[in-house]
């Protein structure tokens, strides 16, 4: 008997059930079909899988590791599979799709799609910022892949923290100082890894002259909370990774929230010119340890977080040794200390989008209020601080707030770290009285401009801090001194620019920087950045028009990067007007 036909096409066989058009029965009585024979999605390969779980071992399986188990995965292979992607998505409980945009957000991840080619085994990352690109970076870029050949991958890079060694390239993840084509292929053909950089002041050596003696002291009850808290904010310290908020004033907002309450440390300073927490760290991790274990003390967090950039892997595995020995004393009693590696994205020196990095998520900034000292890592209260701020609290406690606040210059207190680059002999981080201005800084502490250069300009505050002429180098170089001309010092990356530089080529370059950049999450950031590089990059400016996108970047980006990307060409029209009928330069 012919079947009879259903509106939607099925048909009914002699039984009634229903036959749908690719000739499956369905029951008349509304059950489902059999089960299918492998779940939905991409399937597991079992090899790949237990490649995976080789390589986590006993760690946890915990959604906030993610990240760490893909530094795991691309350390070992080169590369992030999308049979390892799909593995490791299984073993962790999570959507593929979480493991993959995760994966794909950050620049030192490496996704090989299905079908696709891995890249060579070597890659040389060239920092083509301000300071290298001033120093022949373009030159390496160009002349590398050539000399290196096919089996090499080469490519460009943002800021590596290096600045005052320009040209930096980074050979895997070992940097390569004062590069050259030369210095560049031996270390290529040395294959090097990193190894923990190997720091003057270890734990013994600083527990000899005194350290942790106040640590000791605080957690002995010899020292209050409160006497702390007074002893900062009396010396006007600030946080010194760009935003320059009260020390004080923050530790007391945090510790008026409900506990429990954690603490996240800022060790990813991308900031194109800024290398001044890589400096301590190297010199005097203990320091800075001891700072975070005492501010972690004051508002009481259980557990503290220490992000380190990806860029700085002695570092990195220097302070994971430090820290150990630490923890083994005892010191670290009141705090549980773990240390995150980032993977590549300036964006995650933003106090949220880091927060966001460290629960193993894209590197997000999210809306605020509620603020990170109210809801931040896993919704809890969270104290943030930036290395160098933690750095001082030892000795400000030990020596008294009038001692650091007797030092600065021009009715400003403190000493501040500024990290200078560009054309000076004497580039590095310089210790110096807050205040300080730019022609000092030069004169006194840098050995003066390099021969046959001329002072034209400087970067007061790094790639968002704005661009001013050397006839304003007289301003003290301090929080709050330079906002009125759109400039601001940020976290103290002072760049300085001679009469061999192209204003309109420094702006260019720190645009492309915050394009690449850009998180992506909102509209004015990502569009206006990737619009403003092609209205700089073709022709003429058109001022009009880039002070329209300006604005728009300014009141509608949803943090820091997408607000300040525009200071440096509306630096350029302000500052430097002469120079836009020019044509635009190169180094």
């Amino acid at each position: 008997m012919e079947p009879t036909r259903d509106k939607d096409h099925s048909s009914r066989g002699a039984n009634g059930a229903l036959r749908a058009p690719d000739g499956a029965l369905r029951a008349q009585n509304g059950a489902s079909r059999r089960p299918r024979r492998t779940p939905k999605g991409r399937q597991v390969d079992p090899g790949a899988l237990e490649e995976v779980r080789g390589l986590l071992g006993e760690r946890s399986r915990r959604r906030d590791l993610l990240i760490e188990h893909l530094h795991l995965i691309q350390d070992a292979y080169g590369h992030l599979s999308a049979a390892h992607l799909a593995a490791l998505a299984q073993e962790m409980k999570l959507a593929l799709t979480e493991v993959y945009e995760v994966a794909t957000f950050y620049a030192h991840f490496d996704v090989v799609k299905e079908g696709e080619t891995p890249p060579p085994v070597v890659t040389v990352r060239v920092c083509d910022s301000l300071s290298c690109a001033m120093t022949g970076a373009e030159r390496l870029l160009k002349e590398l892949p050539e000399r290196l050949g096919h089996a090499v991958r080469v490519v460009r890079a943002p800021c590596m923290g290096a600045c005052d060694r320009a040209p930096v390239c980074a050979v895997g993840h070992v940097q390569v100082m004062g590069a050259t084509i030369e210095s560049v292929a031996a270390a290529t053909a040395a294959n090097p890894h990193a190894h923990a950089y190997v720091t003057p002041n270890a734990y013994e050596a600083y527990l000899a002259a005194g350290g942790y003696d106040l640590l000791k002291a605080c957690l002995a009850g010899m020292r209050t909370r409160d006497e702390i808290i007074a002893a900062v904010g009396d010396a006007g310290l600030r946080g010194l990774g760009g935003a320059g908020f009260p020390t004080g004033r923050k530790w007391t907002l945090v510790r008026a929230e409900p506990a429990p309450r954690l603490m996240a440390v800022n060790a990813d300073e991308g900031e194109p010119g800024t290398f001044k927490d890589r400096f301590y760290l190297e010199r005097d991790p203990h320091r800075f340890i001891e700072g975070m274990l005492i501010a972690a003390w004051v508002v009481e967090a259980p557990e503290t977080y220490i992000y380190i950039r990806d860029e700085y892997p002695e570092v990195r595995l220097m302070l994971a040794q430090e820290i150990a020995k630490v923890e083994r004393s005892g010191l670290a009693q009141n705090t549980k200390l773990h240390l995150r590696r980032g993977a590549g994205a300036y964006i995650c020196g933003e106090e949220s989008a880091m927060i966001e990095s460290i629960e193993g998520k894209r590197g997000l900034p999210r809306h605020r209020p509620p603020y990170v000292a109210q809801v931040g890592l896993f919704g809890r209260p969270t104290l943030e601080q930036n290395v160098e701020t933690l750095f001082w609290v030892r000795d400000i406690v030990e020596k008294g707030a009038a001692w650091f606040t007797s030092h600065g210059r021009h009715d400003r207190k403190g000493f501040r770290s500024y990290s200078v680059s560009g054309r000076v002999n004497d580039p590095g981080v310089k210790l110096a009285p807050a205040g300080i201005t730019a022609r000092e800084l030069i004169d006194e502490f840098c050995g003066g401009m390099q021969p046959g250069h001329s002072f034209k300009a400087y970067l007061p505050g790094g790639a968002s801090g704005g661009i001013l002429p050397a006839a304003m180098a007289d301003l003290p170089l301090d929080f709050g001194m330079l906002e009125k001309y759109g400039c601001f010092v940020g976290s103290h990356a002072v760049v300085i620019l001679s009469d061999k530089d192209d204003m309109k080529a420094v702006a260019l370059n720190l645009v492309k920087f915050f394009e690449d950049e850009s998180c992506g999450q909102c509209t004015p950031c990502r569009v206006g950045a990737e619009k403003a590089v092609k209205l700089m990059a073709n022709g003429p400016w058109n001022a009009a028009l880039l002070e329209e996108l300006s604005a728009t970047m300014r009141d509608a980006s949803i943090c820091g990067l997408g607000q300040a990307a525009p200071n440096p060409l509306l630096s350029v029209l302000k500052f430097f007007p002469e120079e836009l009928t020019k044509p635009l330069g190169k180094w």
